[in-house]
């Protein structure tokens, strides 16, 4: 019997001390040969790990021993031998296999490998894009097959977890309707219904709150979503979620169903225990201590007010950004007293990028608040600073004069540069914390108009429906008023994230279960009757059958992942990724159909002239 057809005796990583002596069949790939005074030494290689075979003249015919230094990298190999403890000193404690080697009896090489695009071992100096033409081989790093063995983990023990707490997986439909939920559909054109097409589904948004009208009550789902937007580097076109909707149940009670799945996930994955409750912070103070609603809390560098500090003053900057009721923040970073001119420089230009035109600083020194602004500084007004900041000899003060986003944007990443240049964001820490009290609308400049932060079906704050009531019941009214000052601007949403790291690792809100209410909703955001009944006839007609109040959140699994193994991009923790333009450069697509194919769909397809 030939050695491929003999079943294996166990995985190549799984060879121990206990087999020594017995005869065993493995089946890999050469992943390194070397031939040392007359005898051949390979590593073995499956997704199990390393095993050392040795090939011995001794062992050998003539003929099997010239064949086996015709072995090259990535042959894909069967042998079978004899197990056998390695001499004394040549251990290997790296490798679970270490203490253990295989001595060839016989072997056959089952494929050959034509010579490699990229050394697998040496994957960091490869050009990305070759990576993901050459994706089969990329899998097959050790690297790679430890990040996908943890995201089967992560789904084993998300299933797990959510069975054992009363809820029910649900598969919902990805060939769906196409609804406004915050970014561009990818649309499936249909063939038995010329001219109308499907959506992807950017969620399941819609299909778990009609679960819930259903009366399921706990519904989780590892879905597959899909947006057509810009990407960027840790964006993907498809991409899947953790999904959740609960009945009866208020955003506390999220969060503690939530956290329990964390804590058991950071566990179970990579042996890291999670002390809960998680802390709570208001979106409104997250976006002033940070600048951000997905702050970094593992460094303390916070952001400090000081709009009202500088009202009044002669500062022309300071004061332009005023009188277009903008803000002005400061942000203190210990020890920044010694940043050299060129630094300074730099760090003004890094916020140019955020819109800023400008960063005026302080140095805190023993006699003086150096700047090129401490002239407009009385010597009481310099202690008043210098205590509102908290400052002390040594520090430095940065202040951005802007619009409130563009602050925010500077600021928040300003604080997580320099945190990053003086090395102050420890690594193996997770910090985790609740964002809440999102506003339920946010302005759009390009438009002028208030739309949904989230998606339209977020419940707004129960204290503050009536601001929807004043604004709809004269809409006209607004229409010239500063944001600020608008109606809408108030209106807090039943809305939270879950904030890991600096990275948004989850959202998710309390929808609106009540027909009148979500009415409201739309006619603020401009949807009117018609429309909303085209676009969202099915939802508003369940709301009004016994839809009992609901909520629930998402959670990214590739996000998720990203902060469990460490890794910086999400193509890393995807198996067959897009580039950044939406390519798979290994299957070529997307990419042209035959006109036939476009024909039965009856789509004629125009390119844009050049």
């Amino acid at each position: 019997m030939s050695i491929e057809s003999q079943p294996r005796s166990c995985y190549v990583g799984e060879v121990r001390p206990s087999h020594i002596g017995q005869i065993i069949v493995l089946k890999g790939w050469v992943h390194r040969r070397r031939d040392h005074g007359g005898v051949i030494f390979v590593d073995l290689r499956d997704r199990t790990g390393l095993c050392q075979i040795v090939f011995d003249p001794q062992a050998l015919s003539a003929n099997a021993f010239d064949a086996a230094g015709d072995l090259r990298d990535e042959y894909v190999l069967a042998v079978r031998g004899l197990v056998r403890r390695r001499p004394e000193g040549t251990e290997n404690p790296n490798l679970a296999t270490g203490e253990v080697e295989v001595l060839v009896h016989e072997f056959e090489v089952l494929n050959t490998c034509k010579t490699l695009p990229f050394k697998l071992d040496e994957y960091t100096t490869v050009n990305e894009d070759v990576r993901l033409r050459y994706r089969f081989l990329d899998l097959r790093r050790p690297e790679m097959q430890r990040n996908f063995f943890l995201r089967h983990k992560l789904f084993q023990v998300v299933r797990q977890y959510f069975s054992e707490n009363g809820f029910l997986e649900f598969t919902t439909p990805i060939l769906t309707k196409s609804t406004p939920e915050g970014a561009r559909d990818f649309l499936v054109p249909s063939r038995l219904n010329p001219g109308c097409f499907y959506a992807l589904p950017q969620s399941p948004q819609l299909f778990k709150q009609l679960l819930m009208v259903a009366g399921y009550d706990r519904y989780f789902q590892l879905a597959p979503c899909f947006r057509d937007e810009d990407l960027r580097a840790n964006r993907q076109p498809e991409f899947w979620q953790i999904d959740v909707e609960m009945s009866f149940v208020s955003p506390e009670d999220i969060y503690s169903v939530m956290e329990g799945m964390i804590a058991r996930v950071w566990r179970e994955c990579i042996g890291v225990e999670v002390s809960t409750p998680f802390p709570r912070l208001a979106y409104e103070r997250a976006m002033l201590e940070y600048g951000s609603d997905k702050p970094d809390l593992r460094f303390d560098l916070k952001i400090t007010e000081l709009t009202d500090f500088f009202d009044g003053t002669d500062i022309k900057v300071f004061a332009a950004a005023l009188a277009g009721r903008g803000r002005i923040r400061g942000l203190r970073v210990p020890g920044g007293a010694a940043f050299s001119r060129k630094q300074l420089d730099d760090y003004t230009a890094f916020v140019g990028q955020y819109g800023a035109k400008g960063l005026a600083w302080f140095k805190v020194l023993e006699n003086e608040l150096q700047s090129p602004l401490t002239k407009f500084f009385t010597p009481e007004l310099v202690e008043a600073f210098k205590q509102r900041m908290q400052a002390q000899v040594g520090d430095i003060i940065f202040v951005v004069a802007a619009s409130e986003k563009v602050v925010c944007d500077a600021l928040g990443q300003l604080r997580l540069k320099i945190a990053a240049d003086l090395d102050l964001i420890p690594t193996g820490k997770y910090s985790f914390a609740w964002i809440t009290d999102f506003p339920l609308f946010e302005w759009s400049e390009r438009e002028k108009v208030f739309t949904p932060s989230h998606h339209p079906f977020t419940a707004p704050a129960k204290d503050d429906v009536p601001l929807l009531d004043e604004y709809n019941a004269d809409p006209a009214h607004w229409r010239d008023a500063h944001p600020d000052d608008h109606p809408l601007k108030r209106v807090r949403a039943l809305a939270y994230d879950l904030a890991i790291n600096g990275e948004e690792a989850g959202g998710g809100s309390i929808r609106i279960h009540r027909r009148d209410i979500q009415n409201k909703v739309f006619r603020a955001i401009g949807i009117d009757e018609a429309t909303a009944e085209r676009k969202f006839g099915f939802l508003l007609d369940a709301l009004s059958y016994g839809a009992p109040p609901h909520g629930g959140i998402a959670f990214g699994v590739e996000r998720m992942l990203m902060l469990l193994l460490g890794e910086r991009s999400i193509r890393e923790v995807i198996p067959f990724p897009k580039t950044q333009s939406g390519a798979d450069l290994m299957v070529d697509a997307p990419s042209p159909v035959d006109e036939e194919q476009l024909r039965e769909l009856h789509i004629r397809v125009e390119l844009p002239q050049e």
